[in-house]
């Protein structure tokens, strides 16, 4: 990328002019090369001689010269200039500029890819919500924000594998069995009560009268614990987890594994890890229970492994399934996406990583914060068809899954958000989404009509795009190029919310170029502009619909 390059080539000249004797010897701070927030000081800008200033003794004008006087050639380099009070303003030549055209057409669906990542194995584990119920609507910011950073880490070269962690085991399972038996016994006329905290939902009812419908009494003349473990495999496997799926397949999210909990206690892994935290003397056995260290390995306390009633807890699954993840999988690095209830859980799972003796920071713990619906200005807390939370899939049903995934990747993930129903809903321009799906319409639309005036790609083929100049056209490539830029920063910072709002800007860009600039023309004299014109907007049209992509968008061509 240009900003690499940049830095290289800045390193070169500091050096370069220590070597001649412009700058004194000095161990160089990190060269770091950023965007201008103005475009008046260029595409790109460093602050070095600022930072070297103290060390060379020296005044910031002064070393941003020497660095300039040295700078090595680069073809893309087409203005230098020094600001006060030391940046180095660095502005990209017009002629490369137009030709990167060309390299944004070749690349296609590859246009963005960086290699960051060299191959690395990273697992993002996401959704994984209690098996035992439908998704609501805050839980569509975790698979969003899972499956797109899936997507965009994949973009930045690394191995990605999409995981769901499936709670299959522990006292909330056997919860879940016994509130279905109860409202499955009610469903046939029998008499049942639910347990104490047990699940009361709509949709208990609902499940337990389709398995009523289906299986008939079987369950009633079955042992009471056997038909309440039968009632919860089959509640999680095919009513909670097909809701799940379903949910997630409307939102094109397909996982590469759904991982059993209760694997974990069948396969010896749970036995085997217990066994080595023991060798670690990381166990205290106290107040009848098994105690895990964790304070002596930096967690702000120490956690229950196994309850004093013999049945593990969740930390205890957590354990052992992060070993099966690093020491049985081997992956490089793990991301766990986690709601905001789970803040209080990241120092323990750091000193979970210290006890398996990992380094603790292969393991992200990303923590998103709660999601509030809109609608008209008023908070909806509240599902309209049953009274209870809020489906997802009701949202998906009301504005369609690309505005779920655009509306709920716009907020940074550490920031509570608004999701406006109103807006969302809308099919005009003060909708982002729509705005920005409609600007990759009106492009295959002017694609389309180019090749219905007889313009197809082969007669364009031989454009020359070095005739692209006009400050409009210029405009739009320079913001094409922040893509592989955008794809880095969201890999590097974890960040996706920076994918909605260069979508937008790009959107915006091609907007004010069409504007400004006409496409087809019929005057002969204009032909070989038409032609450098259309490659453009062929380009454009890959890079929107490589950032929808990334987002989990689709990328219309009619609207």
């Amino acid at each position: 990328m240009i900003k690499d390059e940049l830095t290289t080539l800045i390193e070169k000249a500091i050096k370069k002019a220590q070597r001649k004797g412009d700058l004194p010897k000095y161990e160089s701070p990190p060269v770091t090369v950023e965007r201008p927030k103005q475009a008046a000081y260029g595409d790109y800008s460093t602050n070095i001689a600022l930072q070297s200033a103290r060390l060379a003794r020296k005044s910031p004008m002064d070393i941003a010269a020497a660095i300039v006087k040295r700078l090595p050639k680069a073809d893309f380099i087409g203005l230098v200039d020094i600001a006060h009070p030391g940046f180095i303003n660095f502005t990209l030549d017009a002629g490369w500029l137009a030709r990167q055209v060309e390299a944004i057409r070749a690349a296609g669906e590859r246009w963005g890819n960086v290699d960051i990542g060299q191959g690395r194995r990273v697992q993002v584990e996401y959704g994984s919500a209690n098996p035992t119920g439908p998704l609501h609507v805050g839980f569509g910011r975790n698979v969003v924000i899972g499956d797109t950073l899936a997507n965009v880490l994949a973009a930045a070269g690394y191995q990605v594998q999409r995981e769901y962690y499936v709670n299959d085991a522990g006292t909330q399972i056997q919860l879940f069995g016994r509130s279905l038996y109860a409202r499955y016994a009610q469903a046939l006329g029998r008499e049942a009560e639910l347990p104490e905290n047990g699940y009361r939902g709509q949709y208990i009812v609902d499940w337990a009268q389709e398995i009523a419908a289906m299986a008939g009494d079987k369950y009633l003349r079955m042992d009471y614990e056997e038909a309440v473990q039968a009632l919860a495999d089959l509640g999680i496997r095919e009513k909670a987890l097909g809701s799940v799926r379903a949910d997630c397949e409307r939102l094109g999210i397909i996982y590469d594994h759904w991982f059993s909990e209760r694997s974990l206690y069948t396969d010896g892994t749970f036995d085997h890890v217990m066994s080595l935290l023991r060798q670690g003397d990381h166990l205290e056995l106290r107040e009848g229970a098994v105690w895990f260290k964790a304070a002596e390995l930096g967690g702000d306390k120490d956690e229950v492994l196994i309850r004093s009633t013999g049945e593990p807890g969740y930390f205890a699954s957590d354990i052992a399934y992060h070993y099966d993840k690093f020491i049985t999988r081997g992956f490089d690095w793990v991301i766990d996406v986690w709601g905001a209830d789970h803040q209080g859980h990241v120092p323990r799972m750091k000193a979970m990583m210290r006890a398996l003796g990992l380094d603790p920071e292969r393991l992200t713990l990303l923590i998103y914060q709660l999601v509030t619906l809109k609608e008209a200005g008023e908070d909806v807390r509240l599902s309209k068809r049953a009274g209870t939370m809020v489906r997802l899939s009701e949202v998906l049903d009301d504005v369609g899954p690309d505005a779920v995934r655009f509306f709920l990747l716009a907020n940074a993930i550490d920031s509570q958000m608004d999701f406006d129903l109103t807006l969302a809903r809308e099919q005009s321009q003060e909708n982002p989404v729509y705005y920005v799906q409609y600007a990759h319409a009106r492009i295959a639309s002017i694609l389309r009509h180019a090749a219905e005036q007889g313009w197809t790609a082969e007669r364009y083929a031989d454009g020359d795009v070095s005739l692209l100049n006009h400050p409009s056209e210029l405009t739009l490539i320079r913001k094409m190029l922040e893509l592989p830029e955008i794809v880095e920063m969201a890999a590097r910072n974890l960040a996706p919310h920076h994918l909605p709002h260069y979508a937008q800007d790009l959107a915006a860009t091609f907007h004010a170029f069409y504007r400004d600039c006409r496409v087809v023309s019929s005057d002969p004299a204009d032909e070989e502009l038409t032609k450098a014109r259309l490659k453009l907007v062929e380009a454009s049209k890959i890079t929107l619909a490589r950032v929808l992509g990334l987002m989990g968008v689709s990328a219309p061509e009619r609207m």
